[in-house]
């Protein structure tokens, strides 16, 4: 009796000299119990095989480490005026040149980064706590509840999203949490949506009507038995989530809608737009590492949809 792995599972074949029968204590004496590999395993193992996926966890990784570490050793001011203004890059103690103030590009990508890493995975948090607390009631009760909060979700989903957003930061006092919140609040619809189909699709499953049967309550059903089985999408579309913050921070920066005290990204490029023909880097630069951000975290959410679709993973 032989023994061949595959995709975690053990097929098992009869050689020609083995006289055994099936259901004999000897044939039931070699037969090996394999364990089955973890799904978490399986899916970290396939979503390392993907090479994409992989160069953007390390981009992010970087990107990570350029704006949490870098601050220590690179303690410029990005405020500060430490150089003639709108020197090119490769200037002297400016890499990457000045703005039209006089500030140190790469101590503004430094520590500017920090706020819109900061800004784009908080809203992206809320956006998903929002979205599946809405599309989760909304699957697994149905009827009026469903009529209800899907009606808000479309309300919400007709609503430009960029200009909602906008109005919600021009009423209160601009900041980090105010611009985090008015993106978590227009951008959960899409999150709600995705909940609610893989609720509708997982409540009938046998499995949910066993746990209904022995009588457990609605609230454990929901966040213990139907959501872990609904979260593979959730994951890719959260990841793709923090993407999509990180570019309506970025717009509402541009706009002026920030934290006018608080270094980002976004605000670089506003700031400096009227300059983009006469100094390209002071818009270009930080216009790369955002786009190096959102593309990381793309390839990432797309990894992970490999990796946890099971239709995916022979692709």
């Amino acid at each position: 009796m032989r023994n061949r792995k595959v995709s975690g599972h053990f097929i098992m074949r009869k050689t020609q000299n083995s006289n055994q029968t099936i259901g004999s204590p000897a044939f039931e004496a070699e037969i090996e119990i394999a364990k089955i590999e973890h799904p978490l395993i399986e899916a970290g193992r396939m979503f390392a095989r993907n090479i994409s996926a992989v160069i953007g966890a390390l981009m992010l990784l970087g990107i990570i480490f350029l704006t949490l570490v870098m601050p220590h050793f690179y303690s410029v001011d990005p405020f500060d005026m430490v150089w003639r203004p709108l020197s090119p890059p490769g200037t002297e103690t400016v890499p990457f040149g000045t703005d039209y103030l006089g500030r140190d590009i790469l101590a503004g990508i430094i520590h500017g980064g920090r706020a819109t890493l900061a800004v784009g995975g908080s809203a992206a948090l809320l956006t998903v706590v929002i979205g599946i607390s809405v599309g989760s009631l909304a699957g697994y009760y149905g009827g009026w509840v469903d009529e209800i909060l899907m009606r808000v979700t479309e309300f919400f989903q007709v609503l430009p999203t960029l200009l909602f957003a906008m109005v919600i930061v021009a009423l209160f006092r601009p900041s980090v949490v105010t611009v985090a919140v008015s993106i978590g609040i227009v951008s959960w619809t899409a999150v709600a949506r995705l909940t609610r189909s893989e609720f509708l699709r997982i409540r009938s499953l046998d499995y949910v009507r066993a746990s209904r049967s022995i009588g457990s309550r609605n609230a454990r059903i929901i966040w213990m038995v139907i959501l872990p089985n609904a979260m593979p999408p959730l994951v890719v579309q959260s990841a793709l989530t923090v993407g999509v913050a990180i570019l309506f921070e970025a717009g509402l920066s541009f706009l002026g809608l920030s934290d006018p005290n608080v270094m980002s990204w976004g605000f670089m490029i506003g700031s400096s737009r009227d300059y983009l023909m006469d100094a390209w880097w002071t818009v270009t630069i930080p216009g790369i590492f955002i786009f190096l951000t959102v593309l990381s975290v793309s390839l990432i959410g797309d990894g992970l949809n490999d990796a946890t679709n099971p239709k995916l993973r022979d692709r």
